[in-house]
């Protein structure tokens, strides 16, 4: 039996799938963050690893012909530093096969759409806009991080949230309440205080509560994410092919999406990088014509991803964000 592997490791968590050549999923597994630039080289990979390991289960790694990585922070990866540690990780695995590694916008795209050419909009904690071209990243926008960017965004709502309250604090309302509730703060000096001791991922935690509320200012926030993002997509130019929205703000009923939807209704949506890297990977290890490929993206991506998303947040953490799960059902995602 041949096997491929596809991965996607963001920020949160980490994906792995096991397909055979003829599109059947037989194993997932996952485990915590895989991005090399905000958890480092050695953590990074050992969490890809570990979601590896789990998706192989029994399975026999000498079986596995290739794989695609899509990895957050892509451009990290030619540090030799990274390299080293990946490398480890595959021989560990007793991976000997070609494993290539690509950016996540580019899987993102590959499991909503079976094109070589387009557009992706990404939005979860952070937001970018990528053009692809023969499945690659030719041009992105935004991406910046939420200090000098990230517009639109799980964080970028979050802080907007924050700074509204501030401001206007005495004037009560459901934003307020939420606010003040989720700091634990009664006024806005103490809010201001608060919000000066938080790490990034403290406003990030507000998109729910953001994309959720029946209020004029949390309505406002969330009609100007949307306008925001398709403003970054807009940076890219004209653009020939689909554009594919990614990422839980955009993945999930929320407003944004809707907002979003409104300007781009014909946009399709990401169902699970994952696969969408391992259908990347059969098409590149077993030479697919494009009726074959087609066939293979419509086995490989009928089934949603196997996990809930928080609007805001990063793509598929489990509970704890650690921890790996596997499961073995050919065809049937975990539930």
């Amino acid at each position: 039996m041949m096997l491929v592997l596809g991965v996607d490791a963001g920020g949160t968590s980490s994906r792995a799938v096991l397909s055979t050549a003829d599109g059947t999923i037989v194993g997932r597994g996952r485990a915590g963050a895989g991005n090399p630039t905000a958890s480092g080289a050695t953590a990074a990979a050992l969490s890809i690893g570990t979601a590896v390991r789990a998706a192989l289960g029994t399975l026999d790694p000498a079986q596995v012909i290739g794989g695609v990585v899509g990895v957050a922070g892509f451009a990290v990866l030619s540090s030799p530093e990274v390299a080293a540690a990946f490398d480890e990780q595959w021989s560990a695995l007793g991976l000997t096969c070609p494993i290539e590694m690509a950016g996540d916008a580019v899987t993102a795209f590959a499991s909503g759409t079976c094109a070589a050419d387009g557009a992706v909009l990404i939005a979860g904690t952070g937001a970018v806009a990528a053009r692809i071209t023969g499945w690659q990243i030719a041009r992105t926008a935004d991406g910046l991080g939420w200090l000098l960017g990230d517009e639109g965004s799980g964080l970028w709502l979050g802080l907007q949230a924050v700074r509204a309250v501030a401001r206007f604090y005495d004037d009560g309302g459901p934003l307020v309440t939420a606010v003040a509730e989720y700091a634990g703060v009664n006024s806005s000096d103490e809010l201001v205080l608060w919000a000066g001791r938080q790490s990034p991922a403290a406003f990030a935690g507000l998109a729910p509560l953001v994309c959720t509320l029946d209020d004029p200012q949390a309505k406002r926030i969330t009609l100007e994410g949307a306008e925001r993002l398709v403003a970054t997509l807009d940076e890219l130019g004209p653009l020939d092919g689909p554009v594919v929205l990614a990422g839980s703000l955009l993945t999930n009923p929320t407003p944004v999406r809707s907002g979003v939807l409104a300007a781009l209704p014909s946009a399709l949506t990401s169902r699970d990088p994952a696969a969408g890297a391992a259908w990347l990977a059969l098409r590149r290890f077993l030479d697919l014509d494009a009726a074959s490929a087609a066939r293979l993206h419509g086995r490989l991506l009928a089934h949603p991803a196997d996990h809930h998303h928080q609007p805001g947040g990063d793509e598929g953490a489990d509970e704890e964000g650690t921890g790996a799960q596997r499961f073995h059902d050919p065809g049937t995602p975990e539930q």
